[in-house]
């Protein structure tokens, strides 16, 4: 594609206009911009520009609803969508209705400018974008995440590109992240919505039923196995199977998961018909897989199996802007099931926001729901966020108090933790997970009293600088500027 090429810009924010018109027209691009939706029509139906870039809310139509009937007429013509309006049903939408990329504002120049690339140069190929259709129903608009936070937009975004395919998702993340409601949104607005959603908790099975649950028995296969079962499998015929906490999985199981990806067929448990398997796999995990695998406890073939196309939850400590959208989510929630409306003053919502929230989204929804149940206060300050955050309620009893040590802080949690968990055993790894949680905040810590220097960090610790280096690296610690 020439860098002669004319660009269709319309959005009614004059400044929008005036610095992509900027960009595009530095590019080598022919910039032709409007404020609204009916002059952008116009051009398209003249036949002008090569590339359309438009806002979802302008003053005379919704741009999503200008999308589909611009892809009916020169269907050729690629159109990128930009808007404020930041959340997964945006993404999916302007997905759906047939638009060639979605960039939530604000948004990188360079980035538009790459992306005004791509799609001049994928104008003359068929990738199948000329076939979608905008749907007739209107998308219910209860979000199934909630965030508008850069890292939430580059996951929204992964999404959309992914409902109208049937690829393998590999969901990796911290507990409480969300994962299983990624799973959901996947299934909910994809290609298979209204067919099975068949959720999984592997670490949740016995060892020695796991593959009876997953792929079914036939009667007599085992000792207590009075009659034909029906695996997961067999239930999520023509929808979706999410494997949560695939790491667990033990090493038979994963054998048989990876011949039903590998030949889209299996066996029941006794069985010797193979049956055919019609079922899109997302898995998802808290655990490095590539450890286990190192370690010997994780087939490398089936990870790079399910690992098609990999998405990382970031944990709610890298992504505090969203808790106060959380908060009101959470609240209306609590609302609608009947508990008193709360509202969470400003002071109050900066210290959750400064909290580093070890449970993460689930830890956050537990505690407003707490608050709408047993505060009579309307109004929610910021002592009663700190009571709630600091009196063993919350996740703080990691930290040390003022009247026991670091061992007293750990017995109060895990026995908070085992309570949590009403008598059943949690998910493997608990050891590693503990220790992970006691190391992190350890090194940071250290990490911010050296002003980021790691040779006196080192010594501080005790540590090998090559080890702090790796477990700085393994545990995602950000790097601190200073004397190093």
């Amino acid at each position: 594609m020439s860098e002669s090429a004319t660009i269709l810009v319309a959005d009614d924010d004059d400044s929008i206009r005036t610095v992509v018109t900027q960009a595009l027209s530095r590019a080598g691009y022919e910039v032709r911009s409007t404020g609204n939706a009916s002059t952008l029509w116009q051009w398209v139906e003249n036949g002008d520009g090569d590339l359309v870039i438009t806002d979802v809310v302008m003053p005379d139509e919704n741009g999503l609803d200008l999308v589909p009937k611009i892809r009916r007429i020169r269907p050729n013509l690629r159109i990128v969508v930009m808007s404020a309006q930041n959340t997964l049903l945006t993404a999916v939408k302007a997905t759906e209705r047939g638009a060639f990329e979605y960039l939530p504002k604000p948004f990188d120049l360079k980035e538009l400018v790459s992306v005004v690339k791509r799609g001049l140069d994928a104008r003359s190929k068929d990738n199948g974008l000329g076939n979608a259709r905008a749907s007739e129903e209107q998308v219910e608009e209860a979000l199934p995440l909630i965030g508008r936070s850069p890292a939430m937009q580059e996951i929204y975004r992964t999404l959309a590109r992914l409902m109208p395919t049937d690829l393998t998702v590999m969901i990796t993340g911290e507990s409480g992240t969300g994962k299983e409601l990624v799973a959901r949104a996947l299934h909910d607005y994809g290609k298979r919505k209204g067919k099975p959603f068949v959720a999984v908790n592997v670490a949740a099975i016995p060892r020695d039923l796991i593959e009876s649950e997953l792929f079914g028995h036939e009667k007599g296969s085992f000792t207590g196995a009075v009659n034909r079962s029906t695996g997961r499998f067999e239930q999520a015929n023509g929808g979706t199977l999410f494997l949560d906490e695939i790491g667990d999985m033990p090493m038979e199981a994963q054998t048989r998961l990876l011949r039903v990806l590998q030949e889209g067929e299996y066996t029941t448990v006794g069985g010797r018909t193979p049956i055919k398997s019609n079922v899109r796999v997302i898995a998802a995990t808290h655990h490095d897989l590539k450890r286990l695998i190192r370690r010997g406890l994780f087939r490398e073939d089936l990870y790079f199996r399910l690992n098609v196309v990999p998405i990382r939850l970031p944990p709610l400590r890298e992504r505090t802007e969203d808790i106060p959208e959380l908060v009101r989510h959470f609240l209306g929630r609590a609302a609608n099931e009947g508990l008193p409306w709360k509202i969470i003053e400003p002071d109050a919502l900066e210290l959750l926001q400064q909290h580093n929230w070890p449970g993460n989204v689930r830890e956050l929804e537990n505690m407003m729901q707490r608050l709408a149940a047993l505060y009579s206060e309307e109004v929610i300050d910021a002592d009663i966020i700190d009571t709630e955050l600091h009196d063993g309620r919350g996740h703080t009893e990691h930290a040390v108090t003022q009247t026991g040590g670091l061992a007293d802080a750990v017995d109060a949690h895990m026995k908070s933790y085992f309570s949590a968990h009403d008598g059943a055993l949690p998910a493997a790894g608990l050891y590693g997970r503990v220790l992970r949680e006691v190391e992190r905040p350890l090194i940071m810590q250290t990490l911010q009293v050296t002003r980021g220097n790691q040779v006196k960090a080192s010594e501080v610790l005790g540590l090998n600088r090559n080890t702090l280096r790796k477990k700085i690296r393994e545990l995602g610690i950000p790097i601190i500027k200073g004397s190093e």
